[in-house]
């Protein structure tokens, strides 16, 4: 991705090196284990067990450090991307739904910090809170991305930024409350397919977002963001844990489904092609 020249985000919020201050971890025992990696360095967490978040697990206090080169240059890539994503829907949004866009602040922490949505560690990785509307990102989770779960490439990181903004782009319209509201009322299994479509959708804006940053692209780019949208798919993940996947227990989708939404928004390059909610076939 080419981002030379790009400006840097001014909604960034820097809390990396600072000690951090004991607390409760809570949420993710809700999704299990199996897809905290998913969840963790792809997609973020999931907004209702956050919200719900059982707070039963201690955070450790640890030390103020100093920041690494290669810490500092994930932050500045992360600022250009956001800055991109920031121009990207304060366009389409008058265009498109007729309303101005107010951007999210990105939190950038490492090792443990704290939100209105619970407390975030390494384990959580980045995840956007509705409750202050600040995505969460460990500077950390671009290394873990590339060499553990094999989603190389600096338009595989950008991908992941622009899914928690565009779960931003949810909140602003109204659909991440209306989902957290639904899943309240209704079995896990339901609750967990409504899961399914909200990230898919965010996928699919994602795709959006990419759609019009085109001029940015180097060959491959978009090939790097299909593949971390493969690599992330319940289906693909439940299997390398050596489990036969079981559909009910889905929160994100398949690797199969996961990249096709991110691909409808990235041909459309429209809002209403997301809507997931209405849509027959996922």
């Amino acid at each position: 991705m080419r981002l030379r020249g790009v400006r840097s985000s001014r909604n960034i919020e820097d809390r990396r090196g600072r000690a951090s201050a004991g607390g409760k971890a809570g949420g993710l025992g809700v999704v299990g284990v199996l897809l905290v990696l998913a969840i963790g360095y792809f997609t973020g967490v999931d907004v209702s067990p956050l919200l719900e978040g059982d707070g039963t697990r201690p955070v450790e206090q640890s030390a103020p450090r100093e920041i690494s080169a290669e810490e500092q240059r994930a932050a500045e890539f992360t600022s250009r991307v956001l800055a991109t994503t920031e121009d990207v829907w304060a366009a389409i949004f008058p265009a498109q739904v007729r309303r101005d866009y107010e951007p999210p602040r990105l939190v950038l922490y490492s090792g443990v910090t704290r939100s209105p949505c619970g407390s975030a560690s390494g384990a959580t990785g980045p995840f956007y809170c509705p409750a202050d509307e600040k995505a969460y990102l460990d500077t950390d989770f671009f290394t873990t991305m590339s060499r553990q779960l094999g989603a190389k490439g600096d338009f595989a990181a950008a991908y992941v930024i622009a899914h928690e903004v565009a779960h931003h782009v949810q909140n602003e319209l109204g659909i991440l409350g209306e989902v957290n509201a639904y899943r309240q009322r209704v079995s896990q299994r339901e609750a967990n397919a409504a899961t399914v479509r909200l990230e898919l959708q965010a996928d699919c804006l994602s795709g959006v977002w990419a759609r019009s940053v085109k001029g940015l692209l180097e060959p491959g780019d978009i090939d790097e963001a299909v593949n971390a949208a493969r690599k992330i798919g319940d289906d693909y993940l439940q299997k390398r844990a050596g489990r036969v996947p079981q559909p009910h227990t889905f929160t994100h989708g398949t690797s199969e489904q996961r990249s096709r939404w991110f691909q409808v928004g990235y041909r459309s390059g429209k809002i209403a092609d997301c809507d997931t909610f209405r849509a027959d076939r996922l």
